[in-house]
């Protein structure tokens, strides 16, 4: 059965958003030639799921060719139905029925790349099979939150954590 993953960034406290969507803090750990195992783990995916926030952004800062490199199902969670493009579709219906149809499919794994409340509501279903959190050495003290409240405890299995020059931390989770 194909996993779900989340590869995320997140400040020491808990943050993966400055207050108005600003990502800005992400700039802290850039470097030269490291991306902190994000090309390995997306050779393991061939489906991202993300919410319309995120995925704006990131066509505005990156671009399409980001998520949809004609290889890779893209599912944009979206309350605004709007017609696919390549092989993006914005998906208007519930989330947990996707993502338990996909998991049923054959292929590789299901990235979920936020945001928060795509996560969320994920984590509320007990849907998330791995976890890769890269902690930033920053507090930033506000803006948007990882984990909200309000989910089921789960118990996780630890698999390995990785320390960078930068001062990045990742930490990579299974669910037991």
């Amino acid at each position: 059965m194909r996993k779900v993953s989340l590869f995320i960034a997140m400040s020491l406290d808990g943050y993966i958003a400055k207050p108005n969507d600003d990502l800005s803090f992400l700039k802290l750990v850039e470097k030269e030639n490291e991306d902190y195992g994000y090309a390995e783990f997306v050779n393991t995916i061939d489906t991202f799921i993300i919410g319309r926030k995120t995925y704006d952004y990131v066509l505005k800062e990156i671009g399409s060719s980001h998520y949809d490199n004609g290889q890779r199902d893209v599912y944009v969670i979206t309350r605004t139905p709007r017609p696919g493009v390549g092989r993006t579709i914005f998906y208007t219906g519930s989330l947990t029925e996707l993502v338990e149809q996909l998991k049923s499919d054959n292929g590789k794994n299901i990235y979920c790349d936020g945001g928060a409340e795509v996560i969320n509501e994920l984590l509320k279903h007990d849907l998330v099979d791995e976890f890769i959190i890269s902690v930033i050495p920053v507090l930033l003290g506000n803006g948007t939150r990882l984990f909200k409240d309000g989910r089921p405890e789960q118990t996780l299995e630890f698999v390995t954590a990785k320390t960078y020059e930068t001062g990045l931390t990742q930490l990579h989770y299974r669910k037991k």
